[in-house]
């Protein structure tokens, strides 16, 4: 079950409008490392997790990326402005002025509709984690382009907001992983020599290569 609170889970605002800028933090609402994504990719998730604690994790998280989905489509709206004009705006905003409305859309920045595609799910929980420790890391650089990108001090506040929490959400996948690398697709990585060996095909090969070592061992966050 869920409840919706009309709180956001931090404030947005804006100094001004930028349709331009609103464009590119459309990559956020409807891209493939954004919000929606991660919400309905945790979700998904969860629905075969038998750790109880886990299981919660990543519903805590997939409801949390939803309100950062309020978040930024709020903040999208903010900077879209008031006045339909397709002639006014540069190009790449058109979309949002003749389909849209200046309503903010499941769309990437490229004007492309989201998709399930985006979403990974194995029913494995290690490789699970993982996908999601990448995802999380993956948003982070978004985030970290679109605040190099707005000199709106509001705006960049709220995703200096966003960059934070998918730091936190980063770190408690990989705390949960680490519970549990040692079970299934991570249970028996290694088992046979092929598993070991690492071929070295650039020459010449730096002699003190940390990655020539042929004692390869599965991955840990410890």
């Amino acid at each position: 079950m869920f409840k919706h609170e009309k709180q956001l889970f931090h404030p947005v605002s804006v100094e001004r409008p930028n349709p331009q800028y609103a464009a590119l933090l459309q990559e956020q609402l409807g891209g493939a490392n954004g919000e929606l994504k991660a919400a309905l990719q945790y979700m998904s998730q969860s629905f075969r997790i038998k750790d109880q604690e886990i299981k919660d994790l990543f519903l805590d998280i997939a409801a949390e990326e939803l309100g950062h989905m309020e978040m930024v489509a709020t903040t999208i709206n903010m900077l879209n402005g008031h006045d339909v004009d397709a002639v006014a705006v540069p190009a790449g905003e058109i979309q949002s002025h003749v389909l849209l409305g200046l309503n903010p859309g499941l769309i990437n920045a490229s004007g492309y509709s989201w998709t399930g595609d985006y979403v990974s799910v194995t029913g494995d929980l290690c490789a699970d984690l993982l996908s999601n420790i990448a995802s999380e890391q993956r948003a982070k650089v978004v985030y970290e382009y679109l605040y190099r990108q707005i000199d709106d001090k509001k705006v960049k506040e709220t995703i200096d907001f966003l960059l934070n929490r998918e730091e936190a959400h980063n770190q408690m996948f990989r705390d949960a992983f680490n519970k549990v690398q040692n079970s299934g697709s991570n249970q028996d990585f290694g088992t046979t020599k092929a598993a070991k060996m690492y071929f070295s095909m650039s020459e010449p090969s730096p002699a003190d290569s940390p990655f020539t070592n042929t004692d390869v061992k599965p991955p840990s966050f410890n």
